[in-house]
């Protein structure tokens, strides 16, 4: 659209200046000493792309951005989904804008991915998707131009630079609990088994009556890392040996019992992934409250 209407406004200019040269060949200025002043008009400056989203003034264009949402739905009907265009749209927004604050804080690191750098990456690409020609036909299929697809990657390169260096200052190790809970669906059937512990019933035995198959062990967990705060609270608050009142969530009645703690037990590899993305969760939210974020109407 825009290459095209400065087409146009060079156009116009030429058409002009020919206009100006057929009059003066066909009228000639009258004979004087004193030379006159040519006018030479100035270039047309090109239309800068309106912003769909800036992040503390970095944009991403409209053209791009309609783009992604587009990319996002096609995604998601091909796992079945049907997304709704806001949805999609609300969902664009927050992917792209972490992008771009993780991008912006690796260059504040000091990795900024430069031309040369780039070309490199996407020589690579060519050389594993079988030529230039299948490359360009990829990015023509999803949606992308040469010039938004060297900035798409540029972004991408590094964020997942920024991504990589706050996931690998998450410790391998941490203070664990293994934690072993009894979760029944009834409140008053909860409650009496809560009574029979109080009342020196074997809390193995009642926990196996709940679920034969696991009696209740959860196993090692760090904190961040059970998904009800409440749940949490209770195994890291609790002695060892000690059980919990009966905690209502979503799921259920849970009574909780710890059974060891470790204050330095290397974690899971779930455990480890679950806390390297809570820790980037944490870290986009921060940068986020403290970031200028402006969304263009649509």
């Amino acid at each position: 659209m825009f290459p095209q209407r400065n087409s146009i406004r060079i156009l116009l200019t030429l058409l002009t200046a020919l206009g100006l040269s057929a009059c003066a060949s066909l009228f000639p200025p009258e004979p004087t000493s004193t030379p006159t002043a040519t006018f030479t008009p100035e270039p047309p400056t090109a239309t800068p792309e309106p912003l769909a989203l800036t992040v503390n003034g970095e944009g991403i264009t409209y053209t791009e951005f309609d783009a992604e949402v587009a990319r996002y739905k096609t995604a998601q009907e091909a796992l079945g989904k049907t997304v709704a265009e806001t949805d999609a749209t609300s969902a664009v927004i927050e992917d792209l804008t972490a992008q771009l604050l993780l991008a912006q804080a690796a260059r504040a690191n000091g990795f900024t991915l430069d031309d040369a750098g780039l070309q490199t990456r996407i020589e690579a690409l060519v050389a594993q998707i079988g030529g230039a020609e299948n490359l360009t036909r990829w990015e023509s299929d999803h949606g992308y131009g040469e010039q938004t697809f060297r900035s798409a990657l540029r972004r991408a390169a590094e964020s997942a630079w920024m991504r990589d260096k706050i996931i690998a200052e998450v410790p391998s190790t941490a203070v664990q609990v293994h934690v072993q809970q009894i979760l029944l669906y009834n409140q008053d059937t909860a409650e009496n088994f809560l009574i029979q512990i109080n009342g020196g019933t074997d809390f193995d035995s009642l926990a196996e009556r709940a679920d034969p198959v696991t009696r209740g062990d959860l196993g090692w967990v760090p904190q961040g890392y059970l998904l009800d705060p409440r749940i949490e609270e209770a195994a890291f608050g609790l002695g060892v040996g000690d059980h919990s009142v009966v905690i209502a969530t979503n799921v259920g009645f849970h009574i909780i019992r710890v059974l060891e703690r470790d204050p330095n037990r290397p974690l899971s590899p779930d455990a480890y992934l679950a806390l390297q993305e809570r820790a980037l969760t944490n870290w986009i939210e921060q940068q986020r409250q403290q970031a200028t974020i402006v969304l263009a109407p649509t």
